[in-house]
């Protein structure tokens, strides 16, 4: 497969591509097989072209960021990884109360940015994870906010190689999710702050860091919130539902849950990406079974079975 691919590819990616990367250590889990493909572009023409390269060879792509909230399949993706590198981390002010910031930056990076200038509304991105670009995705939030508060407009690559720019108010944000197609690659984003005192938005961020710190697990191999809080009339959190239907104490090989947050599902050590979504399916069930909510997943899952 490797020299079939080889051949099929442009002569100006065959010395920037990896073929069958490793994907394990891409994702918080720390689990996962290989990306047939893998890239991470230098600037933006570069991912432009790239993406028009897979777009005319009909291979399959999919845009990775800090694996902070992502399950990779031990069989793989049979397919393109993009992951983007430093060129898409910068920030930069606009007017007195407008940022600017690539997609590729770290959500607690653009929150410290934002304090650096005194802007507030930005203070919950020290408690996520992941990138601009997933929080974006994902609608990402905590305490009461969330990225659509803050969103003014997008920017991406379309399938076709296209430079598009989309603002907030053409996008359907819901929880944990918006109507953006999935074939977009998001490059940059533009946000809007509100100017407050320094001190204001410091404490505030103290506030949210501490409260996380006091239920939330760390310095272990989760990848945060595994299903999505129900919008229904139970009125109950995920992790509350998964304690109440008896499951905090299920396993599956080296995978469990956190005792310290039942939403939390943890990787021991020597866990695979099957044992994990064994454990998820047959924590859905129980939780159906004994509540009748049905859980949806908040955790992205991609690549293929093994």
């Amino acid at each position: 497969m490797k020299n079939n691919l080889l051949s099929k590819i442009d002569n100006n990616f065959k010395t920037k591509i990896t073929l069958n990367k490793d994907l394990s250590k891409l994702s918080w889990f720390n689990v996962g097989g290989e990306a047939s493909i893998f890239f991470r572009p230098d600037n933006l023409d570069d991912l432009i072209n790239f993406r028009k390269e897979m777009t005319k060879l009909k291979i399959n792509l999919r845009t990775i960021g800090m694996g902070s909230n992502l399950l990779i399949r031990d069989g793989g993706y049979k397919g393109a990884i993009i992951k983007l590198g430093k060129n898409f981390t910068n920030f930069s002010l606009l007017r007195d109360n407008m940022i600017i910031a690539g997609t590729a930056a770290l959500d607690k990076n653009l929150s410290q940015f934002a304090l650096d200038n005194s802007l507030a509304g930005f203070e919950f991105l020290s408690c996520i994870p992941g990138s601009v670009g997933g929080a974006i995705w994902m609608n990402s939030g905590c305490y009461g906010n969330d990225i659509s508060q803050i969103l003014m407009s997008v920017q991406a690559v379309d399938s076709n190689g296209n430079l598009i720019t989309i603002p907030s108010s053409k996008i359907k944000f819901h929880y944990r999710g918006s109507s953006l197609n999935t074939d977009l690659i998001f490059v940059s984003a533009t946000f809007k702050g509100i100017r407050k005192q320094k001190e204001q938005i410091k404490k505030k961020i103290g506030e949210f860091i501490l409260t996380k710190k006091s239920s939330q697990p760390s310095r272990i191999k989760t990848c945060g919130s595994t299903f999505k809080n129900p919008v229904d009339q139970t009125g109950k959190k995920a992790w509350e539902l998964i304690k109440s239907s008896n499951c905090q104490d299920m396993f599956c090989g080296d995978a469990s849950i956190s005792k310290k947050h039942a939403n939390f599902f943890v990787n021991n050590g020597k866990c695979n990406s099957g044992d994990l979504e064994k454990l998820i399916l047959n924590v859905k069930n129980q939780v159906l079974v004994k509540t009748g909510v049905k859980l949806d997943l908040e955790l992205q899952i991609i690549g293929e079975k093994k």
